[in-house]
C-alpha cells in the first residue's frame, strides 16, 4: 500500500512542515522547492505559448512567498511576469519577506488592472488555512479574477477554500489547476472544494516521508492502492460457498425492484451464492424476474432467525425497498443477533430515525414485550454488541434522520457517526465518505454525475454485500465497493441507468487485475 493517497488537514500539514524543519530541512528550501514546482506547473499550462503574460497575485503569508519564488523562476525562463502584492511589502514576515526581497523587479498593486491582457493568473493570495472569508480588496480581487475568464493556477488551494473541510467562501477562486505540496488535503476532494480546484497535482518539496508515521492522519483518498491487495481472488478448486452466500431482504410486492438490483450487484462483484428472501407474495414476484439469483419465502422474525442460522449465509442486506416502520426495525434487530455481516440501507436506517419513537408506524413495535424501541440508541447498542461487521449506507437525508444535526464537515460528521454507532458509515454523494469506528476514513472522488439516478444506491449496497460475503475486511470492502461503483459508471458513460452498473463490473475487475484501472 502506498502512502501517496494520505490526506492531511491544514494543521497536520503544518505539523509536517514543522517536523521537516526539525529534521534539518531549512524552511526557505521548502518554499524555494514549492515555488519552483508552481513555476513548472505554469510552464506546462502555457506549453507552446512562449510569449504568454503571467499575472502572479501574492498574498501576505507564505502562499505569497511561494508566488514570489515562482515569479523569479518564470522570469528566468523569459516569461513576461507581472507580480502584484495584496497589502504592503513592509507587512511581509519571515520566509515570505525574504522571497519578496529576492524579487528584484517591480511590484504592482493587486487590483483588477493587474489582470489586463494576461494569459495566466497564478493565485498565491491565500493558503489552505484561511480562517475567514476574503473581504475588502481581497474579495474584490478574487471576483475580478473569476470574472476575467483567464485560466488560473492556484497555489496549495484556491484562495477562499478551506483545505480541511472543502467549504468555500464567497468569493472563492475558481481554478483550472491547483498545485499542492507533499500530500493533498481533504478540501481538495470534498465537495464543493473539489469543483473549485480543477485538476490537482501534488509536488514533493523535500518533506521526509517519515513524518507521516508521526502524524498518523488516518484519512485517505479512496483509490485501489488502499484495498486492492484484499480484493477477493478466485482460487483453483474453489467452491461457490467459499465465495460466500449473500442474502437480500426484499420489500413488499410493489417494491421488489430495489432488492433485485442489490442482489445483481452482489452476484456480479463475486459472491458465490445470492438469495433474495421476503414474504410469499414478494417471493412470487421476484421468482418471475430472477434466474441465477435464488429466491426463498421467509415470513416474520422467527423465520428470518431460522433462515440465518445456517452459517453459510454469512452476509445480509436489509433496507432497499423496505417499508419504514416496526416490521423492518424488527428484521434489522433479528439480523444483528445473527452471525452474519450486515449491510443497512434506506428503510432499515429510517426505521430507527430520531422521530420514530412517536410515529404511528412505530406504536405496535414499542408495545412488543420482546423488543426495544426503534430508536438510534437501540440500533447502536445492537451493533456494538456483536462481533460481525455492520456497514451503513445512508445518503444525506437518511444520515440526518438517524444521526441528527452532527456538526462539522462531511468528513467530520461521517467519522463522528461511525464512532457513535459502532458501524462503518458510507455517507453517500459525489464525494462519498467511508468512515470506520476506529477513526479511519476515505474520501471518494471518482464518481461521475451519471450515478445520480434511481436505484444506483441499491446497486452500491449490493456491491458492499457481495464483498463482505467473500470475507473481505469490512472497511476495505466498503472502500472497494464505492470506488468500483464509480468506476463502473465512468466506464459506461452517458445514458447510465442502475441496471447497467452491475453489468460493467466484469470489465472493471479485469482492469484492476491487469493494472490499468487508473
Amino acid at each position: 500500500m502506498t502512502d501517496l493517497d494520505d490526506l492531511l488537514t491544514t494543521s497536520e500539514m503544518a505539523e509536517a512542515d514543522r517536523l521537516a524543519i526539525a529534521a534539518g530541512v531549512p524552511s526557505l528550501k521548502l518554499m524555494e522547492s514549492a515555488g519552483a514546482a508552481v513555476a513548472e506547473a505554469a510552464i506546462q499550462m502555457l506549453r507552446g505559448r512562449p510569449n504568454a503574460r503571467i499575472a502572479i497575485l501574492c498574498g501576505p503569508g507564505n502562499n505569497g512567498g511561494d508566488g514570489f519564488v515562482a515569479a523569479r523562476y518564470l522570469s528566468e525562463k523569459n516569461f513576461d511576469v507581472r507580480v502584484s502584492l495584496l497589502g504592503e511589502r513592509s507587512a511581509l514576515k519571515g520566509d515570505a519577506a525574504e522571497m519578496a526581497r529576492r524579487w528584484l523587479l517591480p511590484l504592482r498593486p493587486a487590483t483588477e488592472d493587474a489582470l489586463q491582457s494576461m494569459s495566466l493568473v497564478i493565485d498565491a493570495i491565500f493558503g489552505a488555512g484561511l480562517s475567514r472569508g476574503p473581504e475588502g480588496a481581497a474579495a474584490d480581487l478574487i471576483e475580478a479574477v473569476n470574472a476575467s475568464g483567464i485560466p488560473v493556477l492556484s497555489v496549495d488551494v484556491p484562495s477562499g477554500l478551506d483545505g480541511s473541510t472543502g467549504q468555500v467562501s464567497i468569493p472563492c477562486i475558481k481554478a483550472k489547476r491547483t498545485i499542492t505540496f507533499f500530500r493533498k488535503k481533504p478540501g481538495h476532494v470534498l465537495m464543493p472544494g473539489r469543483a473549485f480546484c480543477g485538476h490537482v497535482t501534488v509536488a514533493q518539496i523535500g518533506i521526509p516521508e517519515s513524518v507521516l508515521g508521526e502524524i498518523k492522519s488516518g484519512i485517505r483518498e479512496n483509490t485501489p492502492a488502499g484495498w486492492l491487495s484484499e480484493l477477493p481472488q478466485l482460487e483453483d478448486g474453489g467452491h461457490k460457498y467459499d465465495r460466500g452466500h449473500a442474502v437480500v431482504l426484499s420489500g413488499p410486492p410493489h417494491q421488489t425492484g430495489a432488492a433485485r438490483l442489490s442482489a445483481r450487484g452482489a452476484l456480479r462483484v463475486g459472491a458465490g451464492v445470492v438469495t433474495v428472501i421476503g414474504t410469499s407474495a414478494a417471493t412470487a414476484m421476484n421468482a418471475t424476474q430472477l434466474t441465477a439469483i435464488m429466491v426463498y419465502p421467509v415470513n416474520g422474525s422467527a423465520a428470518l432467525k431460522e433462515f440465518l442460522s445456517d452459517k453459510r449465509r454469512n452476509a445480509v442486506l436489509v433496507g432497499p425497498g423496505a417499508p419504514v416502520g416496526a416490521d423492518t426495525a424488527g428484521d434489522v434487530l433479528t439480523i444483528l443477533k445473527s452471525q452474519a455481516a450486515a449491510v443497512l440501507d434506506a428503510g432499515a436506517l429510517t426505521s430507527f430515525s430520531s422521530g420514530n419513537a412517536d410515529s404511528e408506524a412505530n406504536i405496535g413495535f414499542l408495545h412488543r414485550a420482546t423488543e426495544s424501541a426503534a430508536t438510534p440508541a437501540a440500533l447502536f447498542e445492537a451493533i456494538k454488541g456483536r462481533a460481525e461487521p455492520v456497514i451503513m449506507t445512508p445518503h444525506e437525508g437518511e444520515f440526518k434522520r438517524l444521526f441528527g444535526d452532527l456538526e462539522g464537515s462531511k468528513l467530520d460528521r461521517a467519522r463522528a457517526a461511525a464512532a457513535q454507532s459502532g458501524a462503518i458509515v458510507i455517507l453517500k454523494g459525489s464525494d462519498t465518505v467511508i468512515a470506520a469506528p476506529d477513526g479511519r476514513a476515505a474520501i471518494n472522488s471518482n464518481a461521475p454525475p451519471t450515478l445520480a439516478t434511481a436505484g444506483s444506491g441499491d446497486v452500491l449496497a449490493g456491491f458492499v454485500l457481495g464483498l463482505l460475503a467473500q470475507h473481505m475486511s469490512a472497511f476495505e470492502a466498503a472502500c472497494a465497493a464505492v470506488w468500483l461503483h464509480g468506476d463502473c459508471a465512468r466506464r459506461f458513460g452517458t445514458g447510465l441507468i442502475a441496471e447497467d452498473i452491475p453489468e460493467i463490473m466484469p470489465e472493471a475487475l479485469r482492469a484492476l487485475k491487469d493494472g490499468v484501472s487508473e
